[in-house]
């Protein structure tokens, strides 16, 4: 038992390793001073969302972007209430989702693409908020490489709470192994809250075809069709400038399901470095969930398991720091507790999310 825990570790940390790597190998970007050229379709997907669409919008009229080089298309996805949009500066439209699949979000934004006049759009949701030079990132990085799918950075606003710091630290891990993964030459994931890509892509990949019965993924998938057809278009946007900031869930029950959606999408992956390093990260956490209740049970010496929980500890903690620090240029707060909580609800979200179903902007989906 003790040289398979130890195997596992062993793979779980050059994995991380790599992933480090290939974090230092994507290189920060800062905008220049060029002169803005890209016109820019940004598409909102929302369900009920009444309370955070008039922040959003009004973000949108912050930005730092000539006026008539970007618009707005929301995407009502049945909410209970119709949204009424005010007088922006920026063209704004509401359309109603036609839904063709099992997946809303898919469906929201293939029905925004028969609208859509620009060469690029971008994609965020209805509880996200935009910094002023998100669009100028954006369009800098676009003039000066050639690009047709860029993806950018999310990050929560955080209250002063052990479920926010929890999400936060969890969030953190994903960006990491993102910007990681990106690095390596293996890019399989992303966030749809900002993610930005051609018409053209997306007509050359036929939108989401193939994938449309998983509910969620409209990010991921579509990464990973472009990665594998157009390797050298799919860019990482790691800029500051760029970096768009969400709210964390609101409860532990919405967590879980929030990461089972995300977790119920990893055996439909077209990246086999991403079902591989699924597999390693689940087996690493899974391997500190056994090692703690065997020790627990005077079946495992106690040592073994404080060194196998130290050794995971750190190569985790040099992952999360770099991250962080281009994230938020914060501390990150309740790390130990959170440490330790993580693999067991990672490993219950992974198992669960093999056979469970989950809710969603009020509805139920399998896994």
């Amino acid at each position: 038992m003790i040289l398979v825990l130890f195997l596992i570790l062993t793979i779980y940390t050059i994995s991380i390793g790599l992933l480090i790597y290939g974090f230092t190998k994507v290189k920060r970007y800062q905008k220049t001073d060029l002169k803005p050229q890209t016109s820019f379709t940004i598409i909102v997907p929302f369900r009920n969302e009444a309370e955070n669409l008039p922040n959003l919008l009004q973000r949108f009229s912050k930005l730092n972007y000539p006026n008539d080089l970007f618009e707005v298309i929301l995407v009502d996805d049945s909410s209970k209430e119709k949204f009424q949009v005010s007088s922006f500066r920026f063209q704004v439209s509401i359309i109603d989702n036609i839904r063709i699949s099992n997946s809303p979000k898919k469906d929201a934004i293939s029905t925004a693409m028969q609208h859509v006049n620009t060469n690029w759009v971008i994609t965020t949701d209805a509880d996200c908020l935009v910094p002023e030079n998100w669009l100028l990132a954006f369009d800098n990085y676009i003039q000066k490489n050639d690009v047709s799918m860029l993806a950018g950075a999310v990050s929560y606003e955080c209250q002063n709470s052990f479920l926010d710091h929890f999400q936060q630290l969890d969030l953190t891990s994903l960006q990491g192994a993102t910007i990681g993964s990106f690095g390596l030459g293996k890019a399989f994931m992303c966030n749809g809250a900002n993610f930005a890509y051609t018409k053209s892509l997306f007509e050359k990949l036929n939108g989401f075809d193939g994938n449309n019965k998983i509910a969620s993924g409209d990010d991921v998938f579509l990464l990973q069709k472009a990665a594998n057809l157009f390797p050298d278009k799919v860019h990482y946007l790691k800029a500051e400038e760029a970096i768009i900031i969400t709210k964390p869930t609101e409860n532990w029950k919405a967590l879980f399901y929030q990461r089972v959606r995300w977790a119920s999408k990893t055996s439909s992956y077209q990246s086999n470095f991403g079902k591989i390093l699924g597999l390693i990260v689940f087996f690493g956490n899974l391997s500190f969930v056994i090692a703690f209740f065997f020790s627990v049970l005077g079946i495992l010496p106690y040592p073994f398991f404080v060194l196998f929980a130290f050794s995971k500890f750190i190569i985790d903690f040099v992952l999360l720091y770099i991250t962080n620090q281009f994230l938020t240029k914060t501390r990150i707060k309740s790390l130990l507790l959170s440490s330790l909580l993580y693999p067991f609800f990672s490993s219950a979200v992974a198992l669960y999310s093999l056979f469970g179903s989950y809710e969603w902007k009020g509805r139920k989906f399998k896994s």
